[in-house]
């Protein structure tokens, strides 16, 4: 299936306005402007420069982003009935491979997750994923490439023309229905599972989470406090999510 260039430059518009929205970029462009009302001599302006920050080294904390995160894994709404026949797993992210665009982390632990799963049930896989940018191919060609080469299992289905997480799972039920199959196990990280799964309400897909194992929670030991570059990244992620899935419960 082609993807029009109408709506991949719509997906890189509104992965940019995405990123405005949120920390950390919200955050210092706020700084920016109590910085310069300082500046100007308004002392709110510094006091707004100095929370702004204050809030993004927060957010970069392994206790931030990982209470973040575990505060999206309790919203996952009940499971589906159903007896799974396949396995989704959904793309995240890709990255810059030597030969060309390749899997990134994130999208390499679903295959890990999904690829462990396969093994166990022995049900067939369908991995889903688009082009992640204007002229690129579909990450979820990638997907299948790693799968077979790193894990040395096979893929039944491959979507490639998704942009979203909706996509994902409007074009995964497509699929699956057309070959006989009703239900399915859902193969995502525990803070996407929540919106992954009301997109499989939305798409008449009954599904059975089956979540990457998430890391150790933050307990207050003193590395828990220190920022990090990936804990920001990751409050981001979190930050996002919970503004997907209040948009979703707005019908927007």
């Amino acid at each position: 299936m082609e993807v029009s260039a109408t709506g991949s430059a719509f997906a890189v518009v509104r992965g940019i306005l995405g990123v405005l929205a949120l920390p950390p970029i919200l955050l210092l462009l706020a700084a920016l402007v109590g910085a310069w009302l300082a500046w100007r001599g308004r002392r709110v302006g510094g006091a707004v420069a100095v929370l702004c920050l204050a809030v993004t080294l927060l957010l970069a904390t392994p206790m931030a982003s990982g209470l973040l995160l575990a505060s999206l894994e309790g919203a996952a709404p009940a499971v589906l009935a159903g007896s799974p026949a396949a396995i989704i797993i959904l793309s995240a992210e890709a990255r810059n491979g030597p030969d060309g665009p390749d899997v990134g982390p994130l999208t390499l632990e679903r295959l890990r997750r999904g690829a462990a799963l396969q093994r166990e049930t022995g049900l067939p896989l369908l991995v889903t994923g688009g082009p992640p940018g204007p002229e690129a191919p579909p990450l979820a060609a990638a997907m299948r490439a790693a799968l077979l080469k790193d894990f040395a299992v096979p893929v039944r289905w491959e979507e490639p023309a998704s942009r979203n997480t909706g996509d994902n799972l409007r074009l995964a039920a497509a699929m699956l229905g057309q070959a006989g199959i009703g239900a399915a196990y859902l193969v995502t990280h525990g803070w996407h599972m929540p919106r992954a799964q009301l997109e499989a309400v939305r798409a008449g897909l009954p599904v059975v989470p089956a979540a990457v194992p998430r890391p150790r929670r933050p307990d207050g030991r003193l590395t828990d406090w220190l920022p990090r570059a990936d804990c920001l990244a990751m409050s981001w992620l979190a930050l996002r999510e919970w503004g997907g899935l209040a948009a979703m419960k707005l019908g927007l």
